[in-house]
C-alpha cells in the first residue's frame, strides 16, 4: 500500500502538467494550421434552378457574388439546391502540380468544374478518386503557368447540418507533408483513446466494476463520432461498408456517448453518496438517449422526425446536467469529480465553440475540429488517471476495512480469526521448507482479580501495556495475536526450543517489570507461558492444545515463568486443566 500512496503522491505533484497540456495543444494547433498555400480570393452564392457554370463564372467576373476570405471559415447553405463557390488563385510560381483542399471535410459531396467542361465530385465516403485528403477533401489541379482561371465548386445539397469550411491551395509536396502531419496526429490521438478504452474494458472484466465498462462505451462512441466527422473511418481505415450510413451511425454514437457518460458519472462521482438527488435525472438521461437512438433507427417517418427534433435539446440539457453534477459532487468532496471536470470541461468548451462557428462566429479558429480530437485523447488520459486514482482509493479503503476486521480494537494485535489464518499459512510454509515452529500460549496471571478490584478500565490499560511489551520484544516476522480475554498467542518461525524458551522467559520478565498492581498489596500482574514445538503431523489445533497444556502446568506451579511441553509429562498425567476458574486464578 506504501507504493500505491507514493505513486498517488507523484501524480498529485504533477497535476500542473495536466492542467497546461490543453493550452500547449491549442498553441500547437495554431502552428499546425498556419497557412502555407497560395493566396486565394473567393465569392459565393446559393444555387438556384437553371444555374450553369458559365453563368456563375460570368457573375463572378462582374462582382455579382458575395465575396469572402477563403483562408477563414465560411458557411455555405446546402439545404435547398446547394451553393456555388468561386476561388481566384494567384499565378503559380512553378510548374508543380497544385492541390486545393477543403477543411474541415464537409459531410456532403463537392463538385469541381474544370475549364474544359469536365466535372469531379468528391465526398468523405468516396473510394474512387486517386487522391484522398485525410480530414479534408482534396482536388488535384492542372497547372498552366500562363492561365489563372477561377476555380468553380458546387457544394451539393445535403440533409445534414452545414458546417463552415475554409480553402487552401498548395503545391503537391506541401500538401502531402501537411496531410502526413495530420494523419500522424489523428492516428496518435485515436490510438490513445482506443488504448485507454480497451484497458478499461479489461479492468471492467477483471474487477467486475461497471464504472470501467461505462467509460469504455463512452470513449469508443466518441472515437466513432470523431472518426466519422473527419472521415478517418473511410480514409485511411477504408471501411467502405459504412458508406451511406455514416449520418445514422454518427448520430447514434453521439447519443450513446452521452448515455454512457451519464452512467459513468453516476458511478465515478459516487452520486448516491455525494448528490443522491441528482442521481435520478443523470441515470434518466442515460436511459433516454438509447431510446432516442431506437426512434432514429425505427424507419417510421414520424418517429424518426421526433428523434431528430429531440436529440439536440436533450444533448444540450444533458451536457449542462453532467457539468452541474460534476461541480456539485466535486464541491461536496468527490475526488473523482475533479478528474472528470479536468478532462471533460475543455472538450465541452471546444464543442460549444465549434457549435458557435455554425452561426458565423470565430471564423479564424479553423483548428477547433482537430483540437476536439486532441482533447478527446487528453480526456481519455485524465479519466484513466481518475479511474486509477479511484481504484487506489478503493483499495486503500478496503485495506483499512481489512485491518479493522483483522485487528483487535483494544490492543491492535491480530484477533483470533486473523491470527489463525496467518498461523495456518506460516505452518504450511514451515512444513514445506522443513523449518521449526514454536508456539507460545500466554495467559496473564491474576487478571480477573485486577478487573474485579480496579474495574475494567484498569484491565484494558493493562492489556494495552502488555500487548505493547510483547510486540516490542518479538521479531517483526513473529506472529502475535490476542486469542481472547487475557490470552495471547505467538508463533515463532525458524527457532529451536532453546531459543524459544529464552524468548518466553524474556517476555515473562518484561511483563513483570511493568509492575502493574493487582491489589493494594505487593501482588503485580505477570504472565504464564506454555511452549510447544511443531512435530510431524501437527495441525494448528494440536499445537495450540499442547502449548495450552504447558501453560496450565505453569499456572499450577507458581506462575510467572515459561514451560515447554514434554511428551513424557503428558503420559504421566502431569498436565491437567484447573478444575475451576478459582483454581486457575489461585
Amino acid at each position: 500500500m506504501t507504493r500505491d500512496v507514493l505513486l498517488l503522491k507523484g501524480w498529485r505533484e504533477r497535476r500542473w502538467l495536466a492542467a497546461i497540456l490543453p493550452v500547449a495543444w491549442l498553441l500547437w494547433f495554431s502552428l499546425l494550421h498556419a497557412s502555407t498555400g497560395s493566396p486565394l480570393h473567393g465569392a459565393w452564392r446559393e444555387a438556384t434552378r437553371g444555374d450553369t457554370p458559365a453563368q456563375i463564372l460570368n457573375a463572378f467576373k462582374h462582382g455579382a457574388l458575395k465575396s469572402f476570405n477563403p483562408s477563414m471559415l465560411q458557411l455555405f447553405p446546402r439545404d435547398a439546391l446547394g451553393s456555388w463557390v468561386v476561388l481566384q488563385p494567384e499565378p503559380p510560381n512553378t510548374n508543380e502540380e497544385r492541390v486545393l483542399s477543403i477543411y474541415p471535410a464537409p459531410m456532403g459531396s463537392v463538385t469541381l468544374f474544370d475549364a474544359n467542361g469536365t466535372t469531379r465530385t468528391l465526398a468523405l465516403d468516396d473510394f474512387t478518386a486517386p487522391l484522398h485528403g485525410h480530414g479534408r477533401l482534396a482536388f488535384r489541379l492542372n497547372v498552366d503557368p500562363g492561365q489563372v482561371e477561377p476555380i468553380l465548386l458546387k457544394f451539393e445539397p445535403s440533409g445534414t447540418l452545414s458546417a463552415p469550411e475554409r480553402f487552401e491551395l498548395q503545391d503537391l509536396d506541401d500538401y502531402l507533408q501537411a496531410d502526413a502531419d495530420w494523419l500522424t496526429f489523428a492516428t496518435a490521438c485515436f490510438a490513445v483513446m482506443v488504448a485507454m478504452a480497451v484497458m478499461a474494458l479489461c479492468f471492467a472484466v477483471m474487477l467486475r466494476d461497471m464504472t470501467f465498462a461505462w467509460y469504455t462505451g463512452y470513449m469508443l462512441c466518441y472515437v466513432i463520432v470523431q472518426s466519422i466527422q473527419t472521415g478517418f473511418l473511410f480514409h485511411p481505415l477504408g471501411l467502405s461498408w459504412l458508406a451511406g450510413s455514416e449520418l445514422l451511425v454518427g448520430a447514434s454514437a453521439t447519443a450513446l456517448s452521452v448515455s454512457f457518460a451519464s452512467l459513468f458519472v453516476s458511478r465515478f462521482c459516487d452520486l448516491p453518496r455525494y448528490a443522491p438527488v441528482l442521481r435520478t435525472p443523470v441515470v434518466g438521461l442515460g436511459i433516454a438517449m438509447p431510446l432516442i437512438v431506437l426512434l432514429r433507427c425505427s424507419q417510421i417517418p414520424e418517429l424518426m422526425e421526433m428523434a431528430r427534433t429531440l436529440v439536440n435539446p436533450v444533448l444540450i440539457l444533458g451536457a449542462i446536467l453532467l457539468l452541474f453534477t460534476a461541480v456539485i459532487t466535486a464541491m461536496r468532496g468527490s475526488r473523482p469529480a475533479w478528474f472528470f471536470l479536468l478532462g471533460w470541461t475543455p472538450l465541452l468548451v471546444l464543442t460549444a465553440m465549434t457549435s458557435a462557428q455554425i452561426t458565423g462566429a470565430l471564423p479564424k479558429l479553423d483548428w477547433l475540429n482537430d483540437a476536439s480530437i486532441a482533447m478527446g485523447a487528453f480526456e481519455a488520459i485524465v479519466l484513466s488517471l481518475g479511474l486509477a486514482d479511484r481504484a487506489l482509493t478503493m483499495r486503500r479503503d478496503r485495506d483499512n476495512v481489512r485491518v479493522l476486521a483483522d485487528r483487535d480494537a483494544l490492543t491492535n494485535l491480530l484477533n483470533r480469526r486473523a491470527w489463525t489464518e496467518a498461523a495456518n499459512s506460516m505452518l504450511d510454509d514451515a512444513m514445506a521448507q522443513n523449518q521449526p515452529i514454536a508456539l507460545l500460549f500466554l495467559d496473564l496471571d491474576h487478571f480477573k482479580m485486577l478487573n474485579d478490584r480496579q474495574g475494567h478500565a484498569a484491565g484494558d490499560r493493562a492489556l494495552t501495556a502488555v500487548s505493547e511489551v510483547l510486540s516490542s520484544e518479538l521479531r517483526p516476522s513473529d506472529l502475535l495475536g490476542r486469542y481472547g480475554g487475557e490470552e495471547f498467542v505467538a508463533m515463532l518461525y525458524g527457532v529451536t526450543q532453546e531459543h524459544a524458551m529464552q524468548v518466553a522467559t524474556r517476555l515473562c520478565r518484561r511483563v513483570h517489570r511493568l509492575e502493574i498492581a493487582v491489589d493494594q498489596k505487593d501482588l503485580v500482574l505477570s504472565v504464564s507461558i506454555g511452549l510447544a514445538m511443531r512435530s510431524l503431523g501437527d495441525t494448528l489445533e494440536s499445537l495450540i492444545e499442547r502449548a495450552d497444556q504447558a501453560m496450565y502446568y505453569v499456572k499450577l506451579n507458581g506462575r510467572n515463568h515459561a514451560h515447554a511441553f514434554e511428551r513424557r509429562a503428558e503420559m504421566s498425567g502431569t498436565y491437567r486443566r484447573p478444575h475451576s476458574t478459582h483454581e486457575r486464578e489461585r
